[in-house]
């Protein structure tokens, strides 16, 4: 019974291939219509760029106290430095003992400074970008991972500085929350940690450079001759 085998119909192909693009559009439309609600709500009736331009101010400030410490610290250095120098010069062992010791503090917190400056400098250009793009997961919550590790860092160094970060960190995720609830869509889900890591990673690393390529190594009865020579 040769005429009773069933035909495949000749358009089934084009109709799977329409369907597949038609997914693929949708898709597409969906992101783009998502991240249009994004930039919205940033330049909408109730914009949110004031609040990260806020944002970003605050973090200048920090910025600018940052390296004002920074350069307390390296004129301090520069002074022990010289007295350890003097007292290695002199033999006087205790004396220069005592220098190196306060001298590796310093420096140990001028490194801290230092990173924690670089570390907020580089996601306030985030931040600053984010006003135009509208990236708020991809820059948001690490800026905020950032924030919250600098601010236990600097409890030491400068532990006047922890309120303003605190105050700071937590506007940031008053955004996010704002954003949350307008585009129905939970950002702290798309919180990243290791991006926080890699920025603060990078901080350290530059640190240790500019430290390394800029501060004297330490004295001692060792390398006397150094100081003595010329």
């Amino acid at each position: 019974m040769s005429g009773s085998v069933m035909s495949v119909p000749a358009d089934i192909t084009p109709n799977i291939t329409l369907s597949s693009n038609f997914e693929k559009q949708w898709k597409t439309q969906e992101k783009e219509n998502f991240g249009k609600q994004v930039r919205d709500t940033v330049r909408g009736p109730q914009p949110l760029r004031p609040q990260i331009q806020k944002a970003t101010q605050q973090l200048t400030g920090e910025i600018n106290r940052l390296d004002q410490a920074s350069n307390r610290l390296k004129q301090r250095e520069n002074s022990i430095f010289k007295k350890t120098v003097t007292a290695v010069q002199a033999h006087d062992q205790e004396s220069s003992k005592a220098y190196s010791n306060e001298l590796a503090e310093v420096r140990k917190m001028q490194k801290i400074v230092t990173q924690s400056k670089i570390a907020l400098e580089q996601i306030t250009t985030r931040l600053q970008t984010v006003t135009d793009v509208g990236d708020f997961a991809a820059t948001i919550a690490p800026a905020i991972g950032v924030i919250k590790n600098v601010r236990a860092t600097l409890g030491e160094a400068m532990p006047d500085a922890q309120g303003a970060l605190g105050e700071i960190g937590a506007q940031l995720n008053s955004i996010m929350v704002d954003v949350g609830t307008i585009t129905g869509t939970s950002f702290y889900q798309a919180e990243n940690s290791e991006e926080a890591n890699k920025i603060l990673s990078e901080a350290a690393a530059i640190a240790e450079k500019r430290m390394s390529e800029n501060l004297p190594e330490v004295p001692s009865s060792s390398n006397e001759s150094i100081f003595t020579s010329g």
